[in-house]
């Protein structure tokens, strides 16, 4: 297994109040797969990728930077009525080893403010202590990490290569990181269509969070 793709059990139980994957038994089929997308959202990505989700009929869930919501209200609303679910991921894409609980949870509430009261958290590059985690949850957040990493920020990673770490990581109540950011570029645009597609032909459920 390559750590970079997906984190192994033993390691996801370091951090036990986030959640990495998310199973339901209701769902007939192969399982239930969640899209998610970081760091927007911003007009050079997040319009092509709402496009993409809207002929495929499928739902997504944003964890949006603040700084972008305040910029770009209007792609937010897009987003909402689109059908998908809004989540914070600070508002100025903090790395929370390091920072203050304090400081790191105003951050956090900042971006609150512009997103409507989502009460869905992804902490930006996954670092987060347990004291601000513990922060999040007496304001009512889950805490979402992931169970594969697409890497689509990679100038090294092709779009062949990102199909391929879904194909071979996915399993039931996968939680799939892509980026609507300008660093995504391309290939993950190309990519996206193919991976839901094949999803879809291997039997999953594809929900938001």
């Amino acid at each position: 297994m390559n750590l970079g793709y997906q984190i192994p059990m033993f390691l996801q139980w370091l951090l036990p109040l986030a959640t990495w994957r998310r199973r339901d038994s209701k769902v007939e089929g192969k399982g239930v797969v969640y899209l998610t997308f970081d760091d927007g959202p911003i007009p050079e990505m997040t319009p092509q990728v709402l496009k993409i989700l809207r002929e495929e009929g499928v739902p997504a869930t944003f964890f949006m930077v603040g700084e972008n919501a305040q910029r770009y209200p209007e792609l937010v609303d897009q987003v909402r009525y689109g059908g998908h679910k809004i989540g914070n991921h600070t508002f100025h894409h903090l790395k929370g080893w390091g920072r203050g609980t304090l400081s790191y949870l105003e951050d956090v509430d900042k971006c609150d403010m512009l997103l409507g009261g989502t009460r869905l958290f992804r902490p930006p590059y996954g670092r987060v202590r347990i004291n601000q985690i513990l922060g999040l949850k007496r304001r009512g957040y889950t805490v979402f990490l992931w169970d594969v990493l697409t890497h689509d920020y990679s100038p090294m990673m092709s779009t062949e290569t990102m199909v391929r770490v879904v194909k071979e990581y996915t399993r039931d109540g996968s939680i799939i990181v892509f980026h609507d950011s300008v660093k995504s570029g391309e290939r993950m645009l190309k990519a996206l269509p193919e991976i839901i597609h094949w999803l879809k032909d291997e039997g999953y459920t594809l929900r938001s969070l």
